[in-house]
């Protein structure tokens, strides 16, 4: 008998619940994620921000890296990301970065807020212009901006992403 979609989609949306609670439990922060292709896993992450002194260590970026690293290509664009929680601004962006077309999640923003991990003043942040932004952020024009635009149109071989 086969599985049925949403009962495919459940168990994988379970593997990154099950990271998320690992890493709860070991110090990390409770958030997992899966990359799915063809079916199969390919690439798994947990959060390891506070264990890796690195910001960017979320769950879903690193079952990015990892399911990029796995098929050698950093386009995703065949795969389903499965999180225990949706995905932040930064992991969203990576989401799309990696044009990973479906997203699966458990847990609401809201929940996460609950729980400490609020993202709505990034969300805030972003809609707006960058000199009203908390960041202080100038644009500082320079004669060689674009320079390395010019030399990746240039370079024939590149490769397009």
């Amino acid at each position: 008998m086969s599985t049925q979609p949403d009962q495919t989609h459940s168990l994988f949306l379970q593997q990154a619940i099950d990271l998320a609670i690992t890493s709860a439990r070991n110090q990390g922060g409770p958030f997992g994620a899966i990359v799915v292709k063809d079916g199969k896993i390919i690439g798994r992450g947990r959060n390891q921000v506070t264990e890796n002194c690195d910001p960017s260590a979320h769950a879903e970026i690193m079952a990015i890296r990892d399911a990029c690293k796995t098929i050698n290509d950093f386009s995703l664009n065949d795969c389903t990301i499965y999180s225990s929680c949706e995905p932040c601004p930064m992991c969203l962006s990576a989401i799309y970065w990696a044009r990973i077309p479906q997203v699966i999640f458990a847990a609401t923003a809201e929940d996460a807020a609950e729980a400490g991990f609020d993202d709505q003043f990034i969300y805030d942040e972003l809609g707006k212009e960058p000199e009203q932004r908390r960041i202080t952020t100038i644009h500082m024009p320079h004669k060689l901006s674009n320079k390395s635009f010019e030399e990746w149109l240039s370079n024939e071989s590149h490769k397009k992403y």
